[in-house]
């Protein structure tokens, strides 16, 4: 029994180069890293160094089912994207438009309570420590041009001098 291969194939809202190797196919969906699919691959007991467009129907579910609740296939802990939710309490893991959905409502919860955090995104600025004096300058000036400010400073001298003549 011969199986087609697929060059591009849709896996879990993503469509998926099916040329790559199991584990950077699979780190192409949203919220799932290089070593999360790794540890995937090895659970669901697919061969890593299998090609996305070569896997069957049942490898790919088996694949998906391990994705869509980790915990349960013996994935530690610790792998999981979403750990002791703030609503819920519960580890979870998320991806694709779930994961895209619950970190904007964690960042209006920021805003909200008006968190250090929720100030510095509200503001667009950078959150997480990095220095704002030489980069992140898009849409600002980027450098004081003082040749152009005293030819300025100049003209608006000489404006006031020239009036009280007349």
């Amino acid at each position: 029994m011969s199986r087609e291969f697929r060059f591009i194939l849709r896996f879990m809202g993503t469509d998926v180069d099916g040329s790559k190797k199991v584990i950077f196919g699979l780190s192409k969906v949203r919220g799932v890293g290089p070593n999360l699919a790794q540890a995937i691959v090895k659970v669901a007991k697919v061969n890593p160094q299998a090609r996305m467009g070569s896997l069957s129907e049942a490898e790919l579910s088996r694949v998906e089912d391990v994705i869509r609740d980790p915990l349960k296939h013996g994935i530690p802990v610790r792998m999981v994207n979403r750990r002791k939710d703030i609503e819920t309490g519960r580890d979870m893991h998320l991806t694709g438009p779930d994961l895209v959905l619950k970190i904007k409502s964690d960042v209006d919860l920021m805003k909200d309570i008006k968190s250090w955090k929720g100030v510095r995104h509200s503001l667009g600025l950078k959150v997480r420590g990095q220095r704002t004096r030489t980069t992140g300058r898009s849409g600002k000036a980027v450098g004081v041009k003082k040749k152009v400010l005293m030819e300025a400073a100049r003209a608006a001298e000489r404006k006031p001098a020239a009036e009280e003549k007349k």
